[in-house]
């Protein structure tokens, strides 16, 4: 499950990834300043949030180099900690809690169940693995106990392809399962919003995710058909949108990622998100890591990518930071092997131990 090729190869698949990373996050950075420059927009968001993801990654990869069991299961347990210790990341039962807050709860316990499937995968010890799989199990009851459904639905769903995982030969077919399942999802607030699904399908989905949020999506798609080379300017949705500005408690976003990205920067600001996802995939594919904790990482930053489809998750530094943090520890290479998911009996034939 681990890569068989020599020091040297893996050494240039490395570089060439982290080079793809830095290019992708960069190009993020200029794009927001160009389109800031071009309509008077406030890049600060998007800066802090490119920022967070490039500390959390950069945490991740030394932390999991020098400790591949507990710097994920610390993280488990800061992300449970942090949604419980913080009531504003909590769905509370406040009547005008601010929309997104219960998107970013779900985000944090799915990569912290997340953290938890990796170290399980990197555990060599079978007690110390069950129990840091009961924890990713716990972070679900968790979920359900602070009424995250979608969170409790999605940290199961997490631990189910993480124990999956662990059959699965080649991690290619898994990754572009993962990749495809994005898109899927992404595309959904894009025909809501254009208008392009049944009519049952559309009721149903303005009941679980509300009227306002369709008609937030509405006003993005609309901003994107008026200039959809770069958009109305980094943080000007919520000045430019009817339904923010005729809302009481308005944050001022659309509460979709894609579709932000989309208003806000252009069709080149959508292109370059997928891109930094890609890039990640891509890490992920190419990482030194076994392939179980490659697949875990992956369907946890796959469900953190459903959310910020339809919520507002990736507007929180603690989600950013998670999302990065996550992704390093699934791509450090550690000082010490890993322990393979097989055990393999061993008999002696003459001076040495076979299979």
């Amino acid at each position: 499950m681990t890569s068989a090729a020599g020091p040297e190869e893996v050494g240039d698949r490395r570089n060439v990834s982290d080079a793809a990373g830095v290019a992708a996050l960069g190009a993020c950075a200029v794009w927001s300043l160009i389109t800031a420059t071009v309509h008077g927009g406030r890049p600060e968001g998007v800066l802090l949030a490119i920022l967070a993801v490039a500390a959390g990654y950069a945490a991740g990869r030394i932390c999991g180099a020098l400790l591949p069991v507990a710097a994920p299961c610390a993280a488990a347990l800061a992300g449970l900690a942090l949604t419980v210790a913080v009531p504003h990341l909590a769905p509370g039962p406040e009547i005008v809690a601010p929309l997104g807050h219960a998107g970013a709860t779900a985000a944090v316990l799915i990569l912290s169940a997340g953290s938890a499937c990796c170290a399980a995968w990197a555990a060599s010890a079978p007690p110390l693995r069950l129990a840091l799989r009961g924890l990713a199990a716990g972070i679900a009851v968790t979920a359900a106990a602070l009424g995250s459904t979608t969170g409790f639905v999605l940290c199961v769903a997490v631990l189910l392809c993480s124990l999956a995982a662990g059959r699965m030969q080649r991690r290619g077919l898994g990754i572009a399962g993962l990749g495809l399942v994005t898109v899927l999802v992404t595309g959904l607030p894009w025909a809501v919003a254009g208008n392009a699904v049944p009519n049952g399908f559309a009721v149903y989905l303005e009941g679980q995710l509300t009227r306002h949020r369709i008609e937030l999506w509405h006003d993005a798609l609309h901003m994107v058909r008026e200039d959809a080379a770069v958009g109305v300017g980094p943080g000007r949705f919520g000045e430019l949108s009817t339904t923010a500005t005729q809302t009481l408690l308005s944050d001022g976003k659309p509460h979709s990622a894609p579709l932000q990205q989309a208003a806000e920067q252009g069709v080149v600001g959508v292109v370059l998100l997928a891109v930094v996802f890609g890039w990640v995939l891509y890490a992920l594919w190419r990482t030194p890591r076994s392939t179980p904790v490659a697949l875990s990482a992956g369907a946890a930053l796959t469900a953190l990518a459903a959310i910020a489809a339809v919520g507002n998750a990736l507007s929180f530094t603690a989600v950013s930071v998670g999302a990065g943090l996550l992704a390093g520890l699934a791509t450090a290479r550690p000082l010490t092997d890993e322990p393979s998911q097989r055990t393999w009996d061993t008999r002696p034939r003459g001076d040495r131990l076979t299979p």
